[in-house]
This record gives C-alpha cells, structure tokens and sequence, in this order.
C-alpha cells in the first residue's frame, strides 16, 4: 500500500514543480535558475516514480486489474 502512496505522492510534487516552472518562465526575467532547478527535480521525481513501479510490479505490490488486459 505504501507504494501507491508514494507514486501519488510523488504525482502530486510533479504537477507542483510544473506549476512552479511555468511561473517561473511567465513572470523571471533575471535569469535566475528556478526553471532549470525545476526541471531537475521533474526528472528525479519521474526517475523515482518509474523505479516505484518497477519494484511494485516486480514484488507484486502493484498488479494490473484492467479488465481488458
């Protein structure tokens, strides 16, 4: 169960730091690096979604139930 909390968790700190890049980019004009920093954290944060689920699928925690498949 831990697991798709953490995916949601993680989720949910993506859709922020898109958010927060997209301001970033509307209303910086300095230069600052927000919106590199934001895209760094956008790429660990998808790294470590894809590693949850790949050890949810690997242990057995996270199973397919479409009833389709």
């Amino acid at each position: 169960m831990w697991v798709k909390v953490a995916i949601v968790i993680l989720l949910v700190a993506m859709v922020i730091s898109l958010i927060s890049a997209f301001v970033a980019l509307m209303k910086d004009t300095s230069g600052s690096p927000r919106l590199a920093w934001s895209l760094t954290s956008r790429v660990v944060t998808a790294g470590l979604i894809l590693a949850l689920v790949l050890y949810g699928k690997i242990s057995g925690v996270l199973d397919i139930s479409a009833p389709w498949l």
